[in-house]
């Protein structure tokens, strides 16, 4: 059916919240015609509606996940644009920002183009392509930025690769910002983590795995707010995992450099102890870190200071992941499980009420990008979800949409359930 032959939807009885226009309203209707939000349906579209019962559920805007891996093209052992949207779906995102870190990777716009074509076909929710700021995200030759922004992408990145030299890095800005282009940065010194397997501290010594220090991650935060500072450009932070950057963060925000960073789900939940049983599902990039960096990140969080929760989902093959921890890959397949995963560590902890972490899963990282998302005022794009706050599961790699089952929550009684998700109006997870 087309959206113009689709009948009116209306949700009715769910408390609704949004924070981008500050409605918290409990028993609310929300309405959606030709696939946007409607104030009202007339008479007639009521008597036509499809009404869904959504009492004793919560109704979001759509999230916004900014840092996720869908596998093609090249890598379709570990995802395809197929099964990670409908993970995605099944995780309440409704936009995706797809990392170029693809073989080939997305540095010219024929690979662009190609994933576009693939997303047109098998995508169940809004996929966004990024492109490399590098060629071949090598770090040393720029990519075309200005013929990637025609090709539509949403960013640029050269991922886990990150810019190594702070010259090339400046200039790559200064190239970005003519072009209005967000540089997302992974922030690494792999000079420092050559090698390296976990987070440095008592339990690398403990498990004789080599450390990670923090300092790896803060020396490029610190470096990257410095060239916002000289060059105006706009830089988003990828999935920071020390307090030390969190409140490198700060400052640079009190100082009012364009700068906006995010944390990952599983950062907010989980810590280096978690490793003890050599579990390579929690393996990942950057990696887990102590009690005090764990909470640290939830502050800022909750303070505004990170503007996001990503999935940072990275697909593995159980192939890949079934070997001793120091060979096996970094990363893992977390966008079904990273609301819950969010909401646990935040609201069920106590930290903060549920409006605060849906703005920093839907409106937060669609400002940080400047995307028309994460929002369910009249006249946008009817992507919404309704969700389950009080409901418990636990996750099982047979029930996973994901391709890959390299999910560290498996087998973890979760708190928090998305039961439904809906993309210009229409139900593509859920009933």
């Amino acid at each position: 059916m087309s959206r113009s032959e689709a009948r009116p939807l209306r949700i009715t009885g769910a408390r609704i919240i949004d924070p981008a226009s500050g409605r918290d309203e409990n028993r609310g209707d929300l309405c959606v015609i030709d696939g946007r939000f409607a104030r009202k349906l007339s008479a007639a579209e009521a008597r036509s509606a499809v009404t869904v019962d959504a009492r004793g559920l919560v109704a979001t805007p759509g999230f916004v996940d900014l840092c996720c891996r869908l596998g093609e093209p090249g890598r379709s052992a570990r995802e395809t644009v197929r099964s990670g949207t409908q993970a995605a779906a099944a995780g309440g995102f409704t936009t995706v920002v797809a990392m170029p870190d693809s073989l080939p990777p997305a540095d010219n716009v024929g690979t662009v183009q190609l994933l576009r074509e693939i997303c047109a076909r098998e995508a169940v929710v809004r996929v966004l392509p990024t492109g490399t700021l590098t060629k071949g995200h090598g770090g040393e030759a720029l990519a075309p930025l200005g013929s990637l922004r025609k090709a539509g992408v949403a960013a640029v990145t050269d991922t886990v690769s990150g810019v190594q030299n702070n010259e090339i890095m400046r200039r790559a800005l200064e190239y970005a910002a003519m072009f209005g282009l967000v540089v997302l940065d992974h922030c690494q010194d792999s000079s420092m983590t050559e090698g390296a397997q976990m987070h440095e501290g008592a339990w690398s010594l403990r498990l004789g795995l080599r450390g990670w220090p923090r300092a790896a991650e803060e020396i490029v935060v610190s470096s990257d707010c410095a060239l916002a500072a000289l060059t105006g450009a706009r830089i988003h932070l990828q999935h920071l995992s020390s307090g030390g950057s969190a409140e490198l963060v700060r400052q640079a925000k009190s100082r009012g450099l364009p700068v906006t960073a995010e944390v990952s789900a599983l950062h907010l939940l989980l810590t280096d102890a978690d490793l003890a049983g050599y579990d390579t599902n929690l393996k990942l990039n950057p990696p887990v870190r102590e009690e005090r960096d764990r909470r640290a990140l939830v502050e800022a969080l909750v303070d505004g200071t990170l503007d996001a929760v990503c999935s940072d989902h990275s697909p593995c093959s159980a192939t890949e992941k079934d070997c001793e921890f120091d060979q096996a890959p970094f990363g893992a397949a977390s966008l079904e499980t990273a609301f819950s995963a969010a909401y646990e560590a935040v609201v069920d902890a106590g930290h903060a009420e549920l409006p605060t972490l849906v703005e920093r899963l839907t409106c937060g990282p669609a400002r940080a990008l400047g995307l028309e998302a994460g929002t369910l005022q009249e006249g946008t794009p009817a992507d919404f979800v309704l969700l389950d706050p009080r409901a418990k599961w636990k996750p099982s790699a047979g029930a996973l949409l994901s391709r890959s089952g390299n999910n560290p929550l498996v087998g973890r009684t979760l708190r928090g359930k998305i039961r439904s998700t809906y993309v210009d109006g229409r139900l593509v997870h859920g009933a």
